[in-house]
């Protein structure tokens, strides 16, 4: 029965420890993303074709 409570505070110990890291990774601006503002504009056209033949092809119907 020792063993689980050991085993119990080892995995509290190292969850702990994977959330102090998640938390120091996203206030770092790790998972900032910088690539896709710079492409997004090659593809708005066609997101905003896409929604105006959508449209066309509603309002004939």
């Amino acid at each position: 029965m020792s063993v689980i409570y050991i085993l119990l505070a080892i995995s509290i110990i190292v969850a702990v420890g994977f959330f102090i890291a998640f938390i120091l990774a996203v206030k770092s601006g790790q998972y900032d993303d910088s690539y896709t503002p710079s492409v997004r504009m090659l593809f708005e056209d066609e997101i905003i074709k896409e929604e105006s033949d959508k449209s066309i092809l509603t309002k004939k119907d």
